[in-house]
């Protein structure tokens, strides 16, 4: 039996992950992963602050030609004495249908999809994510997203804008945007002037199509994602910070760099003027179920790409948590066990630590069920939770 079965079999179908840090060469860490402050330029100062933490990866991070071979893949622990790991990856590659199931097995090969809390103390640049169509020109798959607020991530600090832009407001047309592009290079476009900015409800979330251009607010945001990293920054300067022009071009094919109405045709037009945006792409959390031991949430659904919940454990109750697909779990308060496993949220770890709060549960021992305990008299154990498309149970309407 090989090592990665023994693993497998040990967990009972739960693999230990290794937290995932990756660096980013703009903007500043807003310093609320609980990583250590001596070690949010770990990777060196070139590399930029570690902004993001990646949950159940199998993506690399497109972060520039110095970007590690594994860089932004997730590693599984596989013996905590001597912190042994290996690439999850090759637990998806060799696992298979007994790890994610046969649909996604059948219908992608692989485990299609990941997660991140992403942590920017200034808001992100307005940019949009390719299409699956537009992705698939430089080899690459489009990215849709979902987002939530993780109050357990953002009770002291909401950053230094906590609004999101989303899409052009519908009295905007295509020729007012086709001058920022074309003036991306000569002056500040304020292309933002165009947009119209949400405050963010902690404990809410938003649903965002691939080609939707928009700019994130500064907060801790989980964000459930397809298994891809590409970006198309459409605006050249972010609270003072000056967007090279390669964000503009870096993932048009290579025939289409010097071409704006390509580039401009990244854009989803339609749903990025919607006048009924908020109304159709707003997430409140939806209760799944509730009793007196817990409460799960649906806080990312009614989409046909990735879903996410948020379960919480009442303290000194025992809860079987059951769902029809795998799934990449967090522990974002509290402590207790998960499955066969100590969990807690950390409150300080470093670069390279060993955490207790993120696991990949199979898709048969998510379907069995898996038994969590709060061992907190005090506090709640909370967790969030990050699927793919192929579970029955996620509501498919607002």
């Amino acid at each position: 039996m090989s090592n990665v079965r023994k693993v497998f079999e040990r967990g009972k179908g739960v693999l230990h992950l290794m937290p995932t840090w990756v660096p980013r060469g703009f903007n500043e860490p807003g310093k609320r992963l609980r990583l250590h402050p001596d070690d949010y330029f770990a990777l060196g100062m070139e590399r930029g602050g570690i902004c993001e933490r990646w949950l159940g990866s199998l993506a690399k991070a497109l972060n520039g030609p110095k970007t590690g071979e594994t860089e932004g893949m997730s590693y599984v622990l596989e013996d905590a004495a001597v912190k042994s790991t290996r690439l999850f990856k090759d637990y998806v590659d060799e696992l298979g249908s007994d790890l994610i199931g046969e649909q996604l097995m059948e219908k992608y090969g692989t485990w299609p999809t990941f997660a991140k809390l992403y942590d920017y103390d200034k808001p992100l640049f307005h940019h949009l994510h390719l299409t699956e169509e537009m992705a698939n020109k430089i080899g690459m798959h489009g990215k849709p997203e979902a987002y939530y607020f993780p109050i357990q991530y953002n009770s002291a600090y909401l950053g230094r804008f906590p609004l999101t832009y989303f899409g052009f407001d519908p009295s905007t047309t295509k020729e007012q945007v086709m001058d920022c592009l074309k003036n991306y290079d000569l002056k500040d476009t304020r292309i933002t002037e165009l947009s119209r900015a949400y405050r963010i409800q902690l404990g809410t979330g938003w649903y965002t199509p691939a080609g939707v251009i928009h700019a994130p607010a500064s907060l801790v945001t989980f964000e459930p994602q397809w298994n891809s990293d590409v970006n198309t920054i459409m605006e050249n300067v972010t609270m003072g910070e000056v967007n090279p022009h390669h964000m503009l071009t870096d993932c048009a094919p290579e025939d289409e760099r010097d071409n704006l109405e390509a580039i401009f045709n990244q854009i989803d037009w339609e749903e990025s003027t919607r006048p009924d945006y908020k109304e159709t792409y707003f997430r409140v959390p939806k209760v799944k179920s509730e009793t007196t031991e817990a409460i799960e949430k649906w806080v990312a659904y009614a989409n046909e790409w990735v879903a996410a919940k948020e379960v919480t454990i009442m303290p000194g109750q025992t809860y079987t948590l059951t769902d029809q697909a795998c799934y990449c779990a967090i522990v974002v308060q509290g402590h207790g066990t998960f499955g066969g496993f100590e969990c807690e949220a950390p409150e300080l770890v470093h670069y390279g630590d060993i955490t207790g709060d993120e696991y990949f549960v199979s898709e048969t021992s998510a379907k069995k069920g898996i038994k969590i305990k709060n061992t907190s008299s005090y506090q709640p154990l909370v967790l969030l939770q990050n699927f793919a498309n192929n579970n029955p149970e996620v509501p498919a309407s607002i």
